[in-house]
């Protein structure tokens, strides 16, 4: 039984926070998902979403450090499904993105500007995507972001790994050692990474707090469906399945629009 959920902030919510720590508490993440391969149980998801929505583009929302979309791209890329991902976020952390960018340049791109993911522009137009960052809103906010794809008639994939159960917090507690550990290895190398994680650890801080307060705010299934009731055109699918090598899980929430359909 997952514990109450509690709506605490996150440090990189803040609009004070200072935007380098924030880009290197995403550079971590981004490098703790594809080191471990948390995206593995996203791929099959993702690939029927755009078979059934007929599309090839993808506006990935909330992309923080880029998260899984470079691997999950090159593992539908190694089964030929080429698609075409656009990163946003409502701080975007731009070196990230241009990194990523410069690897595949038709087939990642990136918008510099500030992404509302409850106020997406109608012109971005494709499968809408969002990895581990769901838990950020509030119950009202994550419906909106539900409700924008709605109103503009795109299909829409929710993946989070977080989890509110105290089996799954422990690790966190752990996660100034495995920033540590973790960092010598995380590139493009940076000296403003060594100085923030080991001379002055606030990046080990930062995503030891937020980590902690993602699993406290985290969805259960029952909790994401909820929030789509109304939303009556769409065919709606969420369930939770297990991540291979670890026990973690991921749950999801896929939404597709009717008129989409094959």
């Amino acid at each position: 039984m997952p514990l109450p959920r509690l709506q605490l902030f996150e440090l990189e919510d803040l609009t004070w926070f200072p935007h380098t720590i924030r880009d290197l508490a995403t550079d971590y993440l981004h490098f703790m998902e594809t080191r471990f391969a948390l995206h593995k149980p996203v791929v099959p998801l993702l690939w029927g979403m755009l078979e059934n929505s007929r599309t090839s583009c993808v506006v990935d929302l909330c992309s923080g450090g880029g998260g899984p979309v470079l691997a999950i791209y090159e593992a539908l890329a190694a089964n030929e499904i080429y698609v075409h991902f656009k990163l946003t976020d409502k701080f975007p952390n731009v070196t990230a993105f241009q990194r990523l960018s410069s690897l595949y340049p038709s087939d990642i791109q990136y918008i510099a500007g500030p992404v509302d993911a409850t106020n997406v522009p109608k012109d971005l137009i494709g499968l809408r995507t969002m990895f581990n960052a769901f838990h950020h809103f509030a119950p009202r906010l994550a419906r909106l972001v539900l409700e924008s794809a709605v109103q503009a008639r795109q299909p829409i994939g929710i993946f989070e790994i977080p989890e509110r159960s105290l089996l799954m917090m422990v690790p966190f507690f752990f996660t100034p050692i495995f920033v540590a550990l973790a960092t010598p290895f995380i590139r493009p190398f940076r000296l403003q990474r060594l100085v923030w994680t080991y001379l002055i650890p606030l990046v080990p801080l930062a995503c030891w707090w937020d980590g902690l307060i993602s699993a406290c705010r985290a969805y259960t299934v029952t909790e994401m469906l909820a929030m789509t009731q109304g939303f009556v055109d769409y065919d709606w699918k969420a369930d939770r399945v297990g991540i291979q090598g670890t026990a973690a899980h991921l749950t999801y929430l896929l939404g597709i629009p009717h008129s989409s359909r094959v």
